[in-house]
């Protein structure tokens, strides 16, 4: 499966590299495009912070206690994982193992990981949408519009749904102690069993949670803009960006490689961006993530060590 996935990314790569000079790739940074690279790179790492929020917000919301410092260990780890050893194990894996390997809670833990994820799709569709209602200019992009516009609707149906079959007894209820697949529905249905209770932990979680996705969006701004990409405005950027977020993660590539840059591509040449930008951008800021995942290595490292002496 990962072999095909690196295939997958070469073959699109590939074909969005076809007429495109190289030089368009490698623009000229001066000293303004330098320290807005250096703030999305900060930017980028307190997104990571506010990732490990949203996580213990939602971990509060199932009756457990963790630290920040150690849930922001444990994500840090994870997405050292994800982005660096993808063959090895899954980075959401490894917060459920070191999280549970403490507090004994693995079905608890394993939903917290999950209903975290699921905030971001819930989150993502609003903010295109909400970018759309706000800026009526970007509601007549043609093929771009149309594509981010059904993404979040697509999205937000398709979570609804999800949301609706876990949340009835006699479907999540029964595939509680499930495995393999039937186990997801099982932890989404354990989290909104114990979320129901706790409507102002509902509201806390999707705070956050907004927050982190703005962030994100504020780092995809700024390396737009340190490639001095002007017409990539902020309402743009809060339109398709959650659009981009929500193609890159479909499983045909590795870390989106290929996927990401063409939805740039689609999503920013209405704007004016040449195609060889928008390539650039989204390297630019897969890059970007790349080089704020390194300083997961240590955690990773350490985390490890600290599990094999507890066993």
């Amino acid at each position: 499966m990962l072999r095909l996935r690196i295939i997958a990314s070469v073959v699109m790569l590939a074909v969005l590299f076809r007429k495109v000079h190289l030089s368009s790739l490698f623009p000229e940074f001066d000293g303004k495009a330098f320290w807005l690279l250096l703030a999305g790179l900060v930017v980028t790492a307190i997104g990571i912070v506010l990732s490990a929020l949203r996580w213990r917000a939602v971990l509060a919301a199932l009756g457990l206690e963790a630290g920040l410092r150690t849930l922001l260990n444990h994500y840090l780890a994870s997405l050292f994982v994800g982005n660096f050893l993808p063959s090895t194990i899954g980075g959401d894996v490894l917060r459920v193992a070191r999280l549970s390997a403490v507090n004994g809670e693995r079905p608890k833990t394993f939903a917290s990981v999950v209903l975290e994820r699921l905030t971001g799709w819930l989150v993502l569709p609003v903010i295109t949408l909400t970018a759309f209602a706000v800026n009526p200019g970007l509601r007549e992009l043609g093929t771009a519009t149309a594509l981010a516009a059904g993404l979040a609707v697509a999205t937000l149906v398709l979570l609804t749904a999800l949301l609706f079959a876990a949340a009835h007894p006699s479907v999540g209820g029964k595939l509680a102690d499930s495995e393999g697949w039937q186990r997801f529905l099982g932890a989404v249905h354990l989290g909104l069993d114990r979320l129901r209770h706790h409507p102002g932990a509902i509201v806390n979680v999707l705070l956050v949670g907004f927050a982190y996705q703005l962030v994100v969006v504020l780092s995809a701004f700024l390396a737009a803009r340190a490639l001095g990409l002007e017409s990539v405005g902020l309402t743009a950027t809060l339109a398709f960006m959650p659009a981009v977020a929500i193609a890159q993660v479909l499983p045909i590539s590795l870390g989106g490689l290929g996927v990401r840059e063409g939805a740039f591509v689609l999503f920013l040449g209405p704007l004016g961006v040449e195609r060889g930008e928008a390539i650039a951008l989204g390297l630019l800021f897969y890059g970007m993530n790349l080089a704020v995942s390194l300083l997961g290595a240590p955690s990773f490292a350490v985390g490890g060590k600290r599990a094999t002496v507890s066993t």
